[in-house]
């Protein structure tokens, strides 16, 4: 089996949504044999998809993961290169290209559009492959820049990378020894430095796509109730910490 899609397989049945529909499987197989069992596994459930979809507890975990990097400000005379990390989308020639982008794809394409208007000297590189899509995501992101107004021949589109270690080995080489800017969502930049740092590069983080963006702020009553959201929001944090663990440990052995 491809390596990527096993890591994948495994991603998902990790998920906390994924653990809770488990136990609950299991609590219903046990229900006649042994509800002592039974019982305690559908308590865990519980337990687990309440904290998951708590908000402070989701706001607390994911704002842990997101502050390590502070937005980009105008620091730096002139930037060679603005890094673009894929993300996704759904190739649709009925809808605009900007509408066919997923969320977070449209959150780091604003975010690369706003870079490039304080540096309109760099050039910006997309990445990530078009998964079931016949249109790659950097591609797909290289049109939506296009389409509000940057030059064409500004863009350099990296259309293979299935994920971020991948960006970095083939984006490395290119922009070795220059200034670079690389922008992805606030909660998946700790990831993406240490994996460009690994290749030897040390770029400016540009987190973007918070998902706390006032953890400071006085909360009503509806901050204390559990929502969707916040269950998405606290397995995103999930995601992107075990994938830290996986990097700590991968360090270990190379």
């Amino acid at each position: 089996m491809d390596l990527f899609l096993l890591k994948k397989i495994i991603t998902v049945f990790i998920m906390p949504i994924n653990i809770v529909l488990l136990l609950l499987i299991f609590a219903l197989f046990m229900h006649g044999k042994n509800p002592k069992k039974s019982m305690k596994s559908l308590l865990a459930a519980i337990v687990i998809l309440v904290v998951s979809a708590f908000p402070p507890f989701s706001d607390t975990v994911m704002t842990a993961i997101e502050n390590d990097y502070p937005p980009y400000i105008k620091t730096e005379a002139s930037i060679d290169y603005i890094v673009v990390l894929g993300c996704g989308h759904n190739t649709n020639a009925k809808l605009p290209v900007t509408s066919q982008l997923a969320t977070c794809s449209l959150q780091r394409m604003v975010e690369a559009l706003r870079i490039y208007q304080l540096h309109p000297e760099a050039r910006i590189i997309t990445s990530g492959y078009g998964g079931h899509n016949p249109v790659s995501n950097a591609e797909t992101v290289k049109q939506s820049l296009v389409l509000l107004g940057v030059p064409a021949q500004k863009i350099i589109t990296e259309n293979f990378p299935k994920d971020t270690e991948e960006e970095a080995e083939l984006i490395a080489p290119r922009v070795q020894g220059t200034k670079v800017v690389l922008i992805t969502n606030a909660d998946h930049m700790p990831r993406s430095i240490n994996y460009f740092q690994a290749q030897g590069i040390y770029p400016i983080a540009a987190p973007t796509g918070y998902w706390v963006k006032n953890p400071d702020s006085s909360k009503s009553w509806a901050h204390y109730t559990p929502s969707s959201k916040k269950l998405q929001q606290s397995t995103i944090a999930w995601y992107e910490s075990l994938g830290l663990i996986v990097q700590w440990f991968k360090s270990l052995f190379s």
